[in-house]
């Protein structure tokens, strides 16, 4: 009776390391929520249903017939930066002639991810079409110019982390009451109307979004602007120990020396007086010799 209960706590320490051990295993494997169990919540703005690469399952546009209207023009084209299956996430789309946008309900709190997916395939150049996105008020996108990002028919993702805390929402530090229900708006600007190819919301973090294929142009531009911050921004004295703010941002190529001003040698405000008075006198003097 003794030994059975001496050995009782090492059957149960025994018994709890083999446990931990394979939840361990089951952990290390992958065994955790997927990146399709993390989504709480997709859809395909302007198309139908459809399941991704990754088994994210995007629903069909609840906004159909309600508000906006989807296009589907991005068909014709193939998306650069997409993988063959999952073009139609960037090739249809909702647009509205005014703000519109989505709820989506959020009931527990954590870490969260909003992944919404673009791509220009109307306009062939930048400054056409640029709106802002909001979250619950918060400007989370500002300007968003599509084609000043990736250029034509390509693949653009915008990805903002917040977070949902004892009725809080923080998004890029900023704080509001959070009632449950996450709205996403695409705001109208001054140049087309806003829009939106595909969205969706996933808890965790930035490191768990996947990722789209490379762009070279953009790899390119970044490489070059970095090493123009370099040349335009050493370091300053070794008790600064810091580089100037006013580099230019990443991913927008300098426009160059800036252009002398054209007038800056004009001398014509000086002659004017002078041609007055001479156009003056002249008609003056004639009159005076006929007399």
């Amino acid at each position: 009776m003794a030994t059975q209960r001496a050995t009782a706590p090492w059957a149960a320490w025994l018994g709890t390391s083999v446990l931990s051990l394979l939840l361990y295993r089951c952990w290390a494997d992958g065994g955790g929520p997927s990146l399709a169990e993390r989504v709480i919540w997709a859809v395909n703005a302007g198309g139908e249903a459809h399941t991704d690469m990754h088994g994210i399952h995007f629903k069909k546009d609840p906004l159909e017939g309600k508000l906006g209207k989807a296009s589907d023009y991005g068909v014709r084209l193939p998306i650069l930066r997409s993988s063959p299956e999952d073009q139609v996430l960037y090739q249809t789309e909702r647009y509205n002639e005014d703000t519109f946008g989505y709820e989506v309900p959020i009931r527990e709190e954590g870490d969260y991810i909003l992944v919404m997916k673009y791509a220009e395939v109307y306009f062939a150049q930048s400054q056409q079409k640029v709106f802002d996105v909001r979250l619950n008020g918060h400007v989370v996108v500002k300007d968003l110019d599509i084609f000043e990002r990736v250029g034509h028919s390509t693949a653009h993702d915008e990805i903002v982390p917040f977070s949902v805390r004892r009725g809080k929402l923080s998004v890029q530090g900023e704080v509001s009451t959070f009632n449950g229900k996450l709205n996403v708006e695409f705001v109208k600007g001054y140049y087309d109307n806003p829009k939106v190819c595909a969205l969706y919301v996933m808890k965790g973090t930035l490191e768990d979004v996947p990722k789209l294929q490379p762009h070279p142009g953009l790899e390119k531009r970044e490489v070059l602007v970095e090493e123009e911050e370099e040349e335009e921004d050493p370091e300053v004295g070794e008790d600064s120990g810091k580089k100037s703010t006013s580099a230019a941002p990443k991913n927008r190529v300098q426009s160059g020396p800036r252009t002398p001003n054209p007038y800056a040698a004009d001398n014509s405000s000086l002659m004017f007086p002078i041609l007055v008075a001479f156009g003056v006198f002249i008609p003056t003097l004639f009159c005076l010799c006929r007399l």
